[in-house]
């Protein structure tokens, strides 16, 4: 990917040092100096194929408005877009104009198309006699086409009360081809005192108009703005987006206090907010709760990624959650996933698409046991699905299959074996954990891995803030394990905690 050159970042408003992404508010290009500046809330790309990326931004010149539109009113606004092979814009390969309409927050998602395979790209947007920030996207490989090797980077668990997001500040600073997030991208609780920033509005979200605001103090967040700027993101999201521990359709309990019609309404609220800040290709919200995010993005013949929705569609978490020891686990029955989205996350192994299959999802994979026995929440919860994917793999003569997790705020590296109860039996898979952005707060610098008696297949753990990042290429994934001093100071160093590589066929970590 080329380097970010001087007037990006000017102009863009990633700072060459590192420390501050500044919308550049002066950048008026009519006669309207008197609008505010729309581009609080900065710029994103995602989902990027051979030929074409999503281009978002979404107006909201006072992002905390409580009415969640941002200080737009009910008027809809003309946007025009840009996209340049340079940061000058002297020659445009593509360009439109698009409504942002205040039904969905004034935000716009424009299928950037006719662009190369394998290329780099800058893009803007004009709204209102402003120019926003620049941002640099990618497309992906031909298809059968390796093309570069890859520098990805995948986060999860940003609670804006929790610390300061100098971990998407670091990511950025990392030049990633792509960036993965796997849930948990804003927090629905109301403000706790005594953290080192507060959420806008006292009380947990529940309405349409909270969780855009709730978006949008997030995304206001100007290191937040500098990994979005960066590169494309491929998103999916846990359980946070909507409320803490949710299963499909069943609350973890219920507080707030909601009737069955405002636990729906929240739902179809989220999911509609979720979708307007999201570099999302454009899709329906079915007009209800329900949202399809799960997808396969091929990347060449490089790899696929498999993003998979491990919340919507899962069955109640066994025995009531939390961590215990529970034979319902193991039913054959329960799914995680859900029955749909096993069948087709086997089928997409099943075509081979690119050297390395990569499962995005949000929650422990691997088994962990200990005393109090397991996580329900986790696959350990729904052994039977976990097993049936796993072995799904093994018959279809999946080479390389990576699964990359969030949730547990905590970095781990893990082994998968044939047979957890059996610690010799083959290893046919590996895991990769990031931690958090910020929730947890600052953490330490313990490294021994909990519970590793009893699950030996776990090679890895760090209770650092950070992220992970890996390099692909076609005879291996190199896996960076990124982890920060602190978060409750902004601007914290990070540094690499551990690296493992993942050889091309042969499943498991070695360390480096």
């Amino acid at each position: 990917m080329s380097p970010i050159s001087r007037r990006t970042l000017v102009f863009g408003g990633i700072a060459a040092a590192g420390i501050g992404v500044l919308p550049v508010r002066s950048t008026v290009i009519a006669a309207t100096a008197a609008v505010p500046y729309p581009f609080q809330l900065g710029i994103a790309s995602g989902d990027p194929d051979s030929s074409s990326v999503v281009l978002w931004t979404r107006l909201a010149p006072s992002p905390l408005n409580a009415d969640g539109l941002g200080g737009m009113g009910t008027a809809d606004v003309t946007v025009d877009w840009q996209v340049s092979t340079t940061d000058t814009f002297a020659t445009l390969v593509a360009s439109g104009s698009v409504v942002a309409k205040s039904a969905s927050a004034h935000s716009v998602h424009v299928i950037a198309g006719g662009l190369s395979p394998d290329y780099d790209y800058y893009y803007r947007f004009r709204a209102q006699g402003h120019l926003s920030p620049v941002g640099r996207t990618r497309t992906t490989p031909a298809a059968g086409t390796a093309g570069r090797n890859l520098v990805m980077a995948f986060a999860s668990c940003s609670h804006y009360e929790e610390g300061y997001f100098t971990a998407y500040r670091r990511m950025a600073e990392d030049n990633p081809g792509v960036i993965l997030h796997l849930g948990d991208y804003i927090y629905e609780y109301g403000t706790e005192a005594g953290r080192p920033r507060e959420h806008a509005g006292t009380a947990e979200i529940v309405s349409l108009a909270d969780y855009r605001r709730r978006y949008a103090q997030y995304k206001s967040d100007p290191d937040l703005q500098a990994a979005h700027a960066v590169a494309p993101w491929i998103v999916v999201p846990d359980d946070h987006e909507v409320e803490n521990n949710r299963a499909g359709a069943i609350r973890q309990n219920n507080v707030p206090e909601l009737t069955a019609a405002q636990w729906t309404a929240r739902q179809t609220a989220a999911y509609q907010a979720y979708y307007e800040n999201m570099p999302l290709r454009p899709a329906q919200v079915n007009g209800g709760a329900a949202i399809q995010l799960y997808r396969r993005l091929q990347w060449g013949s490089l790899a696929t990624f498999h993003m998979l929705d491990t919340r919507q569609y899962r069955n109640d978490q066994a025995c009531g959650d939390g961590w215990k020891v529970c034979s319902d686990a193991d039913l054959a029955s329960r799914s995680l996933p859900g029955n749909a989205q096993e069948t087709w996350l086997l089928n997409g192994l099943n075509q081979h698409a690119g050297t390395w299959d990569i499962i995005g999802q949000q929650v422990f994979f691997s088994r962990r046991f200990n005393s109090t026995g397991a996580s329900m929440d986790s696959w350990d919860g729904y052994r039977a699905s976990r097993a049936r994917i796993q072995q799904g793999w093994v018959d279809r003569g999946v080479r390389n299959p990576v699964v990359l997790t969030g949730d547990v705020h905590r970095a781990w590296g893990n082994d998968l074996k044939a047979d957890y109860n059996n610690a010799n039996s083959a290893t046919i898979g590996s895991e990769l954990v990031c931690t958090s952005v910020t929730s947890g707060g600052d953490g330490d610098t313990t490294t021994a891995i909990p519970d590793v008696a009893t699950n030996p297949w776990l090679k890895f753990f760090s209770n650092r803030r950070g992220y992970v990042r890996t390099t692909i290429s076609p005879t291996e994934m190199r896996a960076d394990f990124r982890g920060l001093t602190k978060v409750t100071e902004h601007g914290g160093a990070v540094s690499t905690l551990k690296s493992f590589v993942i050889q091309e066929g042969q499943p498991g970590l070695q360390a480096v």
